[in-house]
């Protein structure tokens, strides 16, 4: 993957899950648009796989989606980082920005344009989003699985959950 090498450190986690905003309802992005509630409902009720990709490369997939809704606040995303490096920036916060990939349905106006129905393509993590508040809100530490543990999620949350806290 162009610019996100694998990190060779035994202390990069191999899978870390997150949930965040790839979207969010009736603010202007830096491209000029707003996207809507319910603009994601069709495609989303279509049942597609969504890919996770890394700044939206297409094949640069870095992990899965497990969960997509739309809630009053915008498009709520869940999803598990898989690439070494990526999780790890995820993890440590480094790495918070949300963005979707998309074809237009339906919009109206311009500057700004409304986008009212909307084809998700793909969630990316990206560095700067087209809209500021599109972000990763909370990394679940109970369920990074350190990298070859070779242990299920449900395994690396009960050890999480029985782990002595530091300090």
């Amino acid at each position: 993957m162009e610019n996100l090498r694998v990190s060779a450190s035994p202390r990069e986690p191999l899978s870390i899950r997150f949930a965040g905003y790839a979207a969010v309802f009736d603010r202007v992005d830096r491209g000029g648009d707003i996207v809507r509630a319910g603009a994601f409902a069709a495609s989303l009720a279509e049942g597609r796989a969504v890919p996770l990709l890394w700044q939206h490369r297409p094949g640069a997939v870095i992990g899965m989606i497990e969960a997509l809704a739309e809630d009053r606040r915008g498009l709520r995303v869940v999803a598990r980082v898989t690439h070494p490096t990526a999780a790890g920036l995820v993890a440590r916060g480094a790495l918070t920005g949300l963005s979707f990939g998309y074809r237009v349905r339906a919009a109206r106006g311009a500057r700004p344009r409304e986008l009212l129905a909307l084809d998700l393509a793909e969630v990316s993590l990206v560095a700067a989003p087209m809209q500021p508040l599109a972000r990763v809100v909370g990394v679940s530490p109970s369920i990074v699985i350190p990298a070859k543990a070779g242990i299920s999620t449900a395994e690396a949350s009960e050890r999480a959950r029985s782990r002595p806290s530091p300090g």
